[in-house]
């Protein structure tokens, strides 16, 4: 007798039993991993800048930072990049950098593309045992599998994107989500870069 396959499944429901999360502290500790490609594109979305000292002066304030990681990619020899990657170390972020990648997408036309997916899943899960709060600043759909696992494990994932940039799929299976627009006047910037 034949039996239909299931049109979606989490391959993790059959080889993963499901942890409850523990009860979280006052200060629960937290790791957190933004995508910056995904956060430029929200600022440019959005029409204002973070000012990424009171981002994470905020994220302080609710939680107990392990660690804060900014995955960003950049041109060889981006002095404004790399200026900007520097006040991020000093800030107390762990900038994580790759090259952009030059594509050609026409005859005559190029594109600059780098995608830390990969990266920032492997990293996330390589951590998971040290936090018990997952932050992550994307919209991205991508991480939608990887929320799904961490949740399997017992972590809860807080997602911090914008009401334009933040995809449906992580909106239903984040812990919670926040809104950048809704604490706009705690991080907001009135031009690019890090306060000295």
């Amino acid at each position: 007798m034949l039996f239909a396959a299931p049109t979606k499944f989490c391959y993790t429901d059959f080889i993963m039993p499901k942890k409850r999360p523990k009860k979280l502290p006052k200060k629960p500790k937290a790791k957190v991993y933004i995508d910056g490609a995904n956060m430029f594109y929200a600022q440019k979305k959005l029409g204002w800048m973070f000012d990424w000292k009171k981002v994470y002066q905020h994220l302080k304030k609710e939680y107990e930072i392990e660690e804060i990681r900014f995955y960003f990619a950049s041109k060889k020899r981006d002095r404004k990049t790399k200026k900007f990657l520097l006040a991020l170390k000093k800030l107390g972020f762990t900038p994580v950098t790759k090259a952009l990648k030059r594509i050609q997408v026409e005859n005559d036309k190029w594109a600059y593309k780098a995608n830390f997916d990969v990266e920032m899943t492997a990293d996330i899960l390589l951590d998971e045992e040290e936090y018990d709060v997952f932050i992550l600043f994307s919209g991205d759909s991508d991480f939608e599998y990887l929320v799904k696992i961490l949740k399997k494990l017992g972590k809860r994932v807080f997602i911090y994107a914008s009401r334009k940039t933040l995809s449906w799929e992580l909106k239903l299976v984040a812990t919670r989500y926040f809104f950048l627009e809704d604490i706009k006047r705690k991080i907001y910037r009135k031009k690019w870069g890090l306060d000295k």
